[in-house]
C-alpha cells in the first residue's frame, strides 16, 4: 500500500471518530497510530472525559467485529478467553470462544479485576492466541485491545503489573475539553449520541493492509540509534528503578512509522519519534519511591531524556 492511500484512509478514520470526540485530534491520531502499529492501547484518565467513547468510536469507524468486556472483581479468566462445555450429543467437550475472540476488544475498567483475570490477556495480547485445555486457538486479524482505567479511584482496584503494562504499546489520556469544544458537545448531544451514528469507513481487510503498509515506511538507521539512545537513557536515569524494555524500543519504532504514515510521509522524522516517546515509554518506566514522593513522574523523566538526547541531523528519507 502506498503512503498516500494509507494517509487518506487514516484521515477518513480520524474524521469519523472526531464526530464523537471533539477537539482531541492529537489523541485520536495517537490511538490510530497504535492500531496501525499492530499494538494495543491503554487509556487512563479521570471519569467522564470520553475514554470509552473514544474506544467505541474507533471500533465503529473501522468496521471490525467489536466486543466489550466489563472488568469486575468477580470476572474469571474463562469469562474473557472462553471455556470448554460438554456436548451431550457428541459426548465431547467443545470450546466456546470468549469475548476476546474479536477484532477489537474493549477491556473497560481493566484494573477492577483481579491480577489472575488480568493475566488472561497476556498471551492474547502478545501472541494473538488463546491456549485452553492443551489446544491453541488463533485470534482474528486485526486484533486490537483497548483498555480503560481511572487513575484516581483506588478503592476496589488492582494495579496493573509491569508485565501487563508492557504489553500495551502506548498509554494515553484524554484530558478536559476546552470551553468551545465542551459547548459543541452539549449542543450536539441534545437528542442523540454522535458515537451511535458513526458508520464504518474501513473494512477489516483494509485495516490489515494499512498495518502491513506501515512496516514499509522508511526509518533511517540514525533514527533507530536515536530510539535506542532514548530507551537506554530511561534505564540509566537516576530517578528510575526500571527503564523501558526492548519491547518498548520496538513499540516506539512501529508507532513512529504509523504516525509518519498518518501524516502522509513515506519516511520517519525525529518529530514522530518525539511525539510518540511519552505515550509509548512512560508507562514502562518505574520511578524510584524517593523521587515519586517528590512528585517526579515517568512522563517528566521521558521528557527530560528527550531534551538531553541530541536529535539526529542529516537526511532521513530515501
Amino acid at each position: 500500500m502506498d503512503v498516500s492511500t494509507l494517509a487518506a484512509q487514516a484521515r477518513r478514520v480520524v474524521e469519523a471518530v472526531e464526530t464523537a470526540i471533539v477537539g482531541k485530534r492529537q489523541t485520536v491520531q495517537s490511538a490510530l497510530a497504535v492500531l496501525l502499529a499492530n499494538g494495543h492501547l491503554l487509556i487512563e484518565d479521570i471519569p467522564g472525559v470520553g475514554k470509552t467513547t473514544l474506544a467505541k468510536a474507533l471500533a465503529r469507524a473501522l468496521g471490525c467485529d467489536f466486543k466489550r468486556i466489563q472488568f469486575t472483581p468477580d470476572l474469571l479468566p474463562s469469562d474473557v478467553t472462553g471455556t470448554s462445555v460438554f456436548n451431550q450429543k457428541t459426548a465431547e467437550f467443545e470450546f466456546r470462544h470468549g469475548p476476546v475472540f474479536a477484532n477489537i476488544v474493549l477491556a473497560d475498567e481493566i484494573n477492577r479485576s483481579t491480577p489472575k483475570t488480568q493475566a488472561s490477556l497476556l498471551e492474547c495480547m502478545e501472541e494473538r492466541q488463546v491456549t485452553a485445555d492443551g489446544f491453541t486457538y488463533i485470534l482474528p486479524e486485526p486484533f486490537f485491545v483497548i483498555a480503560t482505567q481511572n487513575n484516581i479511584e483506588l478503592s476496589g482496584t488492582y494495579p496493573l503489573p509491569e508485565a501487563q503494562l508492557d504489553r500495551f504499546t502506548a498509554r494515553i489520556s484524554m484530558g478536559y475539553p476546552g470551553f468551545q469544544d465542551e459547548l459543541h458537545i452539549l449542543e450536539n448531544q441534545t437528542k442523540f449520541r454522535p458515537v451511535d451514528t458513526i458508520e464504518p469507513v474501513l473494512s477489516p481487510t483494509e485495516v490489515v493492509a494499512c498495518q502491513d503498509g506501515v512496516r514499509d515506511i522508511h526509518m533511517d538507521g540514525t533514527l533507530r540509534e536515536y530510539i535506542l539512545a532514548i530507551v537506554g537513557a530511561t534505564r540509566e536515569h537516576p530517578a528510575v528503578s526500571l527503564g523501558a524494555s526492548p519491547r518498548g524500543s520496538l513499540s516506539l519504532m512501529y508507532a513512529s512509522q504509523a504516525l509518519a504514515g498518518i501524516h502522509g510521509r513515506a519516511f520517519v522524522t525525529p518529530d514522530e519519534i518525539k511525539a510518540m516517546a511519552v505515550p509509548v515509554l512512560a508507562h514502562r518506566v518505574l520511578v524510584r519511591p524517593e523521587h515519586r514522593i517528590k512528585g517526579t513522574t515517568a512522563q517528566a523523566i521521558v521528557q527530560d531524556v528527550l531534551h538531553k538526547i541530541p536529535v539526529p541531523v542529516g537526511p532521513v528519507s530515501r
